[in-house]
């Protein structure tokens, strides 16, 4: 059964956020929808646009980007990083930076635990500083990271 707007959102420190959720999948399927290109374009940018493009070089030191056009007004968004550590099916830690502002990029650590062909996706999401994990809060991340990670469960499950 795929769960809707279930992830939470913590601060475990001044510089961190910390999201979690469940996925109604095995990790190895969640795995390939978070890092194959064909299978991002399917959920990242859940309904606030069209994703334009997804470059996936998944490999250490291999960069990613994402880029979409944002709602009716066309606005273009992306996100790059690059690759620090992949153990797959497992862990992924890459740097994020919105484009918008590139002067306040993150690490993010994502880690996969499946129990019982259900796996928890965890990603810790370490700024720079306090001020830059403020706004990346205020800019009402949140709701789309709710959508995107419905449209993710969508995806996975849809690979059995």
């Amino acid at each position: 059964m795929i769960s809707t707007h279930t992830a939470t959102v913590t601060l475990p420190a001044d510089d961190q956020i910390l999201i979690t959720r469940e996925f109604d999948a095995p990790a190895q399927l969640v795995w390939r929808a978070v890092t194959e290109p064909d299978l991002v374009r399917r959920w990242w940018g859940a309904e606030r646009g069209e994703v334009t493009l997804v470059e996936i070089d998944l490999r250490v030191g291999g960069q990613w980007r994402y880029v979409m056009t944002a709602g009716s007004g066309g606005q273009e968004v992306g996100f790059h990083g690059e690759f620090y550590e992949l153990v797959e099916g497992e862990r992924i830690v890459q740097t994020e930076v919105f484009e918008g502002f590139p002067d306040a990029h993150s690490v993010n650590t994502m880690t996969l635990v499946e129990v019982d062909g259900r796996t928890t996706l965890s990603t810790l999401v370490q700024h720079q500083a306090k001020a830059h994990r403020d706004m990346h809060i205020d800019s009402g991340m949140e709701a789309g990271m709710q959508e995107s990670f419905d449209a993710l469960e969508r995806v996975a499950v849809s690979l059995r």
